[in-house]
């Protein structure tokens, strides 16, 4: 990476930081919804829930459903690698960024092992090897360190977010190593596969979904802000604590008879 690039980045993540502390500290106007404390602007969300699932219907899940279709399963799971070897560049980075040696040992052997060993990332000999992945992004980032997830918010075409995870998306983005090819027509190209291939890898889910939920926009909800929860706390929630950290959590407050140690 140049140094003009670097620069970029840390200007990228200062931006990105102050912003999520400014607008998550002010808070936002709320909306009439169910008044779940989570989703106050449950209004506009439903709105936009319905406008992805109309656009998904109507160009994604087709040509999704065309790609699963035409495509055998091995050069799928080739595709998934490749782009997933990408994804583990950016994962080193935020890895480092939250002071997980471990994670970052293990994204970096990953890049290395597969770039080289797995044709660019088309094999994936790390996971035969027992490396594991430890997949991390921007968003995670900063909750790691105290920026809480402020409302639950659908973003167009991305789908479900939360405030602090839509202010660090453009980070995530230019953190991709695709997104940084001069090659207009082959960044798109890597760009829309790596869209389709991860719609096509949602189909079973989305059809189950449609099937079995009485609500999909709530259902959806839950189940992303609680994996969402998870993956910011590495698997390990705290179990004292069910919010979902609209707030950064307050201080314990001393018992009126005791005594600071020493």
């Amino acid at each position: 990476m140049s140094m003009h690039a670097k620069w970029r980045l840390v200007r990228l993540v200062k931006g990105a930081a102050l912003a999520a502390g400014v607008a998550l500290a002010a808070g936002c106007a709320t909306v009439p919804g169910s008044g779940d404390p989570r989703d106050p602007w449950e209004g506009y969300n439903r709105s936009m829930f319905r406008f992805n699932e109309s656009v998904d219907q109507a160009v994604f899940k087709p040509v999704a459903t065309a790609y699963r279709d035409v495509l055998p399963q091995p050069v799928r799971t080739g595709v998934g690698n490749f782009f997933g070897n990408l994804g583990d560049v950016w994962s080193f980075v935020n890895n480092v960024l939250q002071a997980k040696p471990e994670g970052a040992m293990s994204s970096f052997w990953r890049v290395v092992i597969n770039s080289t060993m797995g044709l660019g990332g088309v094999l994936d000999p790390a996971t035969e090897m027992r490396l594991q992945r430890h997949r991390e992004d921007f968003g995670q980032t900063l909750g790691r360190w105290g920026v809480p997830n402020g409302p639950y918010f659908v973003l167009p075409l991305f789908g479900p977010s939360t405030l602090r995870d839509s202010v660090a998306l453009p980070v995530d983005w230019y953190g991709q190593p695709h997104t940084h090819i001069n090659d207009i027509v082959t960044r798109n190209s890597l760009t829309g596969l790596s869209v389709v291939n991860t719609r096509a890898g949602l189909l079973a889910t989305t059809d189950f979904l449609e099937s079995a939920a009485l609500d999909k926009y709530t259902f959806q909800r839950d189940a992303f802000l609680q994996k969402r929860r998870n993956e910011i706390y590495d698997g390990n929630p705290p179990q004292d604590e069910e919010r979902y950290d609209l707030e950064p959590p307050a201080a314990a407050p001393m018992a009126p008879d005791s005594k600071p140690a020493r």
